[in-house]
């Protein structure tokens, strides 16, 4: 409680801003690959089965959005303009979300998936820059804390929330008759709309961001030492964590079929990796602040691989449930921290390019998961879940060898002053 009221006013904007419209995308994980299978859609399918349609219609929004969020966080630092920036992205957001409501073929499907996955890269790497420009060192981990909480609170609620709506429809409004899946992309652009209500009213540009914006703006693969760039690390650690969380969604049918159970119980599993976060978020950060950023991002990436690995073979909705609650606990471990940690080392006026490895690798790794998993099943239940493991692994062996802390002691001693 006490780090979110000494948060930034500003920043507490830009979270209640991302909580808004993480409500209606988190819709869309759930409805599309229902929307599809329930023969929503026509038209041609490009010859691939509809697993693979569906996986290819949730990537896509993922690899766009990734491979386009450099470019936009190189641009924000050079121009020195987050907020129009963040605009951009939430007006794309909107009407994208109207727009799947008269999408009725896999081709027009597929276009506005990737206009919203190019849109919204606009808003990503900005809205990161501007909470880590409103930090200090000593208050950074809170801050990303903060703001994660917020951004996982609209994104766990989404899913629990999408079910009911759609399973309630048609509905009527003055006369206007929707089905569920129209309602569910209209809510989904009512979300986009208040955070760009809520970014217009209470959000500026820090002066320091135009003063610093510049022209040497460069990320590196490896550090002087030969070693990889830190940075470029924490990017490759995220990207194997967000493959291993994104393994579901694909092969929803499959899990249901394999547990016996409805859509709700899946919206429920899904969404309790995410309140596990909601919880965790905040204090971890906070804690970050005050005992380092490397430990909890270790101890995640440790617990993430036996969280993942079980999930391809409990038996139970009960089990899966408690295994994707252990494997929130490990991503809440990892996310603030990591972003922290790459924050303290942005240099001025870089935040957006710095800070845009780890949400380009986050969401690139969203992309991948249920491409990756909509391929795996096919050699067994397990295997999705056992390439996750696998990648985690991974993941805590290079940050283990690749990356030092940041936090000095003299920096977690509250009486210290600011080190930025």
């Amino acid at each position: 409680m006490s780090s979110l009221l000494e948060t930034d006013r500003r920043v507490l904007a830009l979270a209640l801003a991302r909580m808004a419209d993480a409500v209606g995308n988190s819709f869309l994980i759930v409805v599309l690959p229902v929307y599809i299978a329930e023969g929503a859609v026509s038209g041609s399918a490009f010859g691939l089965t509809q697993t693979m349609v569906t996986g290819v219609v949730l990537s896509l929004f993922g690899f766009l959005n990734s491979f386009t969020q450099p470019f936009a966080g190189r641009l924000s630092d050079r121009t020195g303009k987050r907020k129009a920036f963040i605009l951009f992205g939430l007006a794309v957001l909107v009407v994208t979300n109207v727009a799947y409501a008269f999408a009725g073929t896999y081709l027009s499907l597929i276009v506005v998936r990737a206009l919203q996955g190019v849109g919204v890269a606009f808003t990503i790497p900005c809205t990161i820059a501007l909470v880590n420009e409103l930090a200090t060192t000593d208050t950074r981990g809170g801050n990303m804390g903060v703001f994660n909480t917020f951004r996982l609170l609209g994104f766990g609620m989404g899913p629990i929330a999408a079910g009911s709506v759609v399973e309630l429809g048609p509905y009527s409004f003055g006369g206007f008759a929707v089905n569920g899946f129209e309602a569910a992309f209209y809510v989904a652009a009512v979300g986009a709309l208040v955070s760009y209500l809520l970014v217009t009213l209470l959000v500026n540009d820090p002066e320091s961001t135009e003063a610093n914006a510049g022209e040497d703006l460069s990320v590196s693969l490896r550090d002087g030492d030969g070693g990889l760039d830190p940075v470029f690390t924490l990017g490759l650690a995220t990207l194997f964590l967000a493959v291993s969380i994104a393994l579901l969604s694909t092969i929803e049918p499959r899990i249901n079929e394999r547990l016996s159970q409805g859509k709700t119980w899946f919206g429920l599993q899904f969404a309790v990796f995410v309140l596990a976060q909601v919880v965790l978020q905040t204090p971890v950060g906070s804690a970050s602040d005050r005992y380092g950023r490397r430990p909890f991002i270790l101890a995640g990436l440790v617990l993430l691989v036996p969280s993942t690995l079980v999930q391809g073979f409990v038996a139970t909705s009960t089990g899966m449930l408690l295994a994707r609650l252990v494997q929130g606990v490990a991503g809440a471990l990892v996310f603030a921290p990591a972003l922290a940690l790459a924050g303290d080392l942005a240099r001025e006026g870089q935040s957006g390019t710095q800070l845009s490895v780890l949400t380009m690798a986050f969401g690139l790794g969203t992309a991948v998961g249920p491409l990756a998993s909509g391929f795996l099943v096919r050699f067994g239940f397990a295997t999705p879940f056992a390439f996750g493991a696998t990648l985690a692994a991974v993941a805590a062996l290079l940050v283990y060898s690749q990356v030092e802390e940041t936090v000095s002691r003299e920096a977690s001693d509250p009486q210290a002053a600011p080190q930025d």
